[in-house]
């Protein structure tokens, strides 16, 4: 799958007062009416457990200029990743400034997958911003760029 390109996000929940997250590129708009995502999780994924007990999480879709954000999301180590990020609250959930994009979500269902668990949720909020999306394909980190139309 290396050779798909794949928005890059954070999944965000809370964890008493503090924050939670993890890197998915595995998300997708699921449906407009009624609004709905979908993102998969790692079965291990602390921020899974909080998303499955709160019944709620966030969607912070990175910028292209969020890189270094991905990877420190990306790490096992629940601790400290949101150290050095700036951060708000939003819908009682984690939101990542300058992102591209948020999605603040309820858990409508949560299904198998594998090695993962794929999270069902209604969209309660949304915004997007006028900046370039992270993208990830063939290892590394990119953004889209339209091809000119001939």
């Amino acid at each position: 799958m290396a050779h798909v390109a794949t928005p890059v996000a954070v999944a965000t929940s809370m964890n008493g007062g503090l924050p939670v997250g993890t890197t998915v590129s595995a998300f997708l708009s699921l449906s407009m009416n009624p609004p709905m995502v979908l993102v998969s999780l790692d079965r291990g994924s602390e921020t899974l457990e909080l998303v499955t007990e709160s019944r709620r999480f966030g969607l912070n879709i990175l910028s292209s200029d969020q890189h270094s954000a991905a990877l420190k999301f990306a790490t096992k180590n629940g601790l400290g990743k949101f150290h050095g990020v700036r951060w708000d609250i939003d819908h009682d959930l984690p939101r990542i400034t300058g992102a591209a994009g948020w999605v603040a979500c309820t858990v409508e269902r949560i299904l198998e997958g594998g090695d993962h668990m794929i999270v069902l949720g209604n969209v309660v909020a949304a915004e997007q911003h006028d900046s370039d999306p992270l993208t990830y394909h063939r290892r590394t980190f990119g953004t889209h760029c339209a091809l000119e139309m001939v």
